[in-house]
């Protein structure tokens, strides 16, 4: 049968997509010590396959590694996710103004919101965060600016592990899919100032989840 081709996936890749998983669904606790040699015992490979993986996660910025010490994930303090949202706050408001003005298709973010809710209410939340992701991904993708993507794209390892941690504030996938769903509904009005505002009552709410502060 043609066409049904699967893409071999390397050990390094597994490793990293299963430590990604752990990262994401909170099994790994912020700055706790990853250490190779038990990471290799634990997933039956080579420590240079375990080393490759942890420098691929700290360059998605999942991780984090300093001068001989084991890489860990980096803990948000409330003033590091502050920081994050005093950058992630205006980029978003941009894109949804560019989307609009651009007079922009939604059919992808829309596909994305659809994604979200359909996940099972015991989805692993790594399926949220990448479902979530993709939402404001696709809206970033719309405003045609590879420069824009790629700025956006460098926020991504830590946007991911703020999504990850607001999973208290949300009951089921379906739940924050609908807080997107309502979202995407006032940009498609195509109203600047009302796509603003939603977009940054959106991602403020989101810094209260995480840090129980109020901007």
């Amino acid at each position: 049968m043609s066409g049904m081709a699967v893409k071999p996936i390397s050990t390094t890749d597994a490793v990293v997509a299963s430590l990604r998983e752990r990262i994401l669904d909170g099994d790994i606790e912020p700055g706790v010590p990853l250490r190779e040699l038990e990471l290799a015992s634990a997933y039956g490979v080579a420590r240079p396959t375990v080393r490759a993986a942890i420098q691929t996660l700290c360059h998605l910025g999942l991780l984090v590694r300093e001068p001989n010490r084991s890489a860990y994930v980096p803990v948000l303090t409330p003033e590091a996710v502050e920081d994050i949202f005093f950058v992630r706050i205006p980029l978003e408001c941009l894109i949804v103004r560019k989307v609009i003005e651009h007079g922009a298709s939604l059919d992808g973010v829309r596909d994305s919101i659809t994604r979200l809710e359909s996940l099972p209410a015991d989805a692993g939340w790594n399926q949220v965060v990448d479902a979530d992701l993709a939402f404001h991904a696709a809206l970033a993708r719309e405003v045609g600016s590879p420069r824009l993507e790629r700025l956006y794209a460098s926020l991504t390892g830590e946007i991911q592990l703020c999504i990850a941690q607001i999973r208290p504030a949300w009951s089921t996938p379906a739940e924050l899919g609908a807080e997107h769903r309502a979202l995407l509904d006032v940009i498609a009005k195509g109203n600047v100032a009302d796509a603003e505002a939603r977009m940054v009552a959106h991602l403020e709410r989101a810094v209260h989840d995480i840090t129980g502060r109020d901007r």
